[in-house]
């Protein structure tokens, strides 16, 4: 999995504006802030060697480090806790008071939508801040900044998908490095915001946000926004496996393919691999359907978190679109976020992510869902203790992480 290092000074030019960091971790050196991509070498879309990880593989070898400690936490956390780590929620709100009383529960994480975005940056600080229970231990806190069409946060005016991918690589590398940037200095710690999805059909929903139009360009830009985030933030690859195939919204529907498996790793797989071997931290399962492969959804499918896992060798925390999309679905099936839940964690999933028609107590709901489900034994407890052991360790990371960033009048690039 990337780690992170905390850094005394960084700087960096991006986009031709210098930035400066100050991080308040613990100071290992100058330069900029790293996270060092997991070492996937040979790794191919035909299939990889790399073994799925376990709460004890999580620890084996490692004697110190964001995983030993992770474990440890994760090892002395009730069942009830452990259950409330896995789940990252959202309430409209930027009343202060009441995201702090909302986030006590021990949720492990809260992604931020427009209505709790003011358009003051320092405002928003305020807001991230107020997130915070335990300063030691901050919950992952998530944004939608691929820029562009979906774009949360003020002052993103740097090129989107929409040029970037008829535009050299490089180009890519630039924008969301000062993309990644922004985030950061807004106290954000996980960008959703690497659409690796790829299609040539502009009537496809998805067309607009993918970073190529054909597996190869996407998956070049997919490595370069991947590359150029992970130094400062833990970003984020979807929709796996891959939303181009499927026609139809997920917002709305479940979109179907009948794409074979061998038909996926030559095409929507590639952008995906690529990601992965640049080093990208978590990795967002879509609420679509290969139903060659499984006609469930990818999301409630161990079948792809098996290929995730075994054949990308993705090593990183696992979340879900958002819940609500399949209860808005219309499908009977999916209409209980919980039991939603429940299934996506037995079949992989790391972190569950509910928005839509979520209420002040819905992400409780959720987690109370996942601890009754280890008590009737439908959900392994190893299984709960992996999840919240990789989300543990990448909270763990983003902590030691933690930077200031701003303008700086003259400054050379780093390194």
């Amino acid at each position: 999995m990337p780690r992170r290092r905390a850094v005394a000074v960084a700087t960096a030019v991006i986009m031709g504006l210098c930035l400066s960091a100050s991080a308040h971790g613990a100071v290992v050196g100058e330069g900029v802030s790293t996270r060092t991509p997991p070492n996937n070498e040979g790794s191919t879309a035909e299939g990889l060697t790399a073994e799925g990880l376990t709460a004890e593989g999580l620890t084996a070898g490692v004697s110190d480090g964001p995983q030993h400690r992770a474990a440890a936490l994760v090892e002395q956390m009730s069942t009830d806790e452990q259950a409330a780590s896995i789940v990252m929620g959202h309430i409209p709100t930027t009343d202060t008071a009441a995201l702090r009383q909302y986030m006590s529960q021990g949720l492990g994480g809260f992604i931020l939508m427009g209505a709790n975005i003011p358009d003051d940056g320092t405002a928003l600080t305020t807001i991230t801040d107020a997130l915070t229970v335990d300063p030691e231990l901050p919950p992952l806190v998530a944004v939608d900044q691929e820029g562009g069409i979906v774009s949360r946060l003020p002052g993103d005016t740097y090129p989107a998908s929409t040029t970037l991918k008829t535009s050299p690589v490089a180009e890519t590398s630039a924008a969301f490095s000062a993309r990644a940037a922004l985030v950061a200095d807004a106290g954000i710690s996980v960008d959703f915001g690497t659409v690796a999805d790829v299609t040539a059909d502009p009537g496809s929903f998805i067309f607009g946000r993918a970073l190529g139009t054909d597996p190869q360009s996407a998956a070049d830009r997919v490595a370069a926004a991947t590359t150029a985030q992970e130094s400062l933030i833990a970003s984020t690859l979807k929709h796996f496996p891959g939303h181009g195939a499927a026609p139809g919204d997920s917002h709305h529907a479940v979109p179907e393919t009948a794409k074979t498996l061998e038909e996926w790793r030559a095409s929507d797989a590639v952008p995906f691999v690529a990601g992965v071997d640049a080093g990208a931290s978590v990795l967002m399962f879509g609420h679509l359907a290969y139903t060659a492969v499984d006609p469930a959804p990818a999301s409630l499918s161990a079948r792809w978190h098996e290929i995730a896992r075994e054949e990308l060798g993705f090593e990183g925390v696992i979340v879900t679109d958002d819940l609500g999309m399949l209860q808005s679905s219309g499908i009977a099936e999916y209409a209980d976020p919980v039991a939603n839940a429940v299934t996506a964690v037995s079949a992989g999933t790391d972190l569950v992510l509910m928005i839509a028609g979520s209420t002040a107590d819905t992400a409780g709901q959720i987690a109370a869902g996942l601890s009754a489900a280890v008590d009737a034994g439908t959900l392994p407890e190893a299984r709960l203790a992996e999840a919240a052991t990789r989300v543990m360790t990448l909270r763990l990371q983003s902590t030691a992480a933690s930077a200031e960033w701003a303008l700086c009048p003259d400054c050379e690039p780093a390194g």
